[in-house]
């Protein structure tokens, strides 16, 4: 990553920048204006041009974006010539729908262990993927090295699995329960709450002539 500091919002939308232009490259294309990149991922381009000014010059002025120069140039911000192990603690039906999705098209993430309480499933291979118990989890995840791990149990006891992860050495936590857990300050947390952005979307959806468009951090 670059060793510029970058926003938040910005750095969230790398992915959604290197994807489309994946898509682009595959498509044959060889150049893009921030207008075809903001009518396409629908973010303004004052917004893309500012993002992208954090990285230097990546364009040319009356030309645009070389759009190979530019999905290379994201791949290695995002890290994708590495491909990044990551542990799912959970496997109940969250966890198996991640299980078998397994970051498709993603080649550079892949779910690699799973760890469950379940006497069923433990010590058994899921959609490819070993599943442990939970009671080997900082065991594995050192052995193993992860540095990103999935949180998909029912609330109780995720705050315990947090810190046995962060004990461990990971780096990263996707949470999935509607908990907001404590951490130290070396661990980055993302905490996804589905019944959050559902209800959100409906709030949207009703109020949607009172609320404001803007770029959300």
């Amino acid at each position: 990553m670059n060793d510029k500091k970058i926003p938040k919002a910005t750095a969230k939308r790398l992915p959604l920048y290197y994807r489309y232009l994946k898509y682009l490259f595959s498509s044959g294309k060889k150049k893009v204006s921030s207008a075809d990149l903001s009518e396409a991922v629908k973010i303004d381009s004052a917004t893309i041009r500012r993002d992208f000014s954090y990285f230097g010059a990546l364009g040319k002025r009356g030309y645009g974006y070389d759009v190979e120069d530019l999905m290379n140039f994201f791949s290695k911000q995002l890290n994708q010539e590495q491909l990044t192990h990551v542990a799912i603690i959970g496997v109940g039906h969250l966890g198996r729908a991640l299980l078998n999705y397994n970051f498709q098209g993603q080649n550079s993430i892949r779910i690699s262990a799973g760890f469950d309480i379940d006497e069923e499933i433990v010590n058994t291979i899921y959609e490819g993927v070993p599943i442990y118990h939970r009671d080997e989890l900082k065991e594995q995840v050192e052995a193993q090295q992860f540095e990103v791990a999935i949180i998909a149990v029912p609330g109780p006891g995720a705050q315990e699995i947090a810190d046995d992860l962060a004990e461990a050495g990971v780096k990263g936590i996707m949470n999935f329960t509607p908990l907001r857990l404590t951490v130290p300050d070396t661990v980055r947390i993302l905490n996804v709450d589905l019944s959050n952005e559902l209800q959100s979307l409906i709030y949207f959806v009703q109020y949607s002539d009172s609320i404001m468009d803007e770029d959300m951090e």
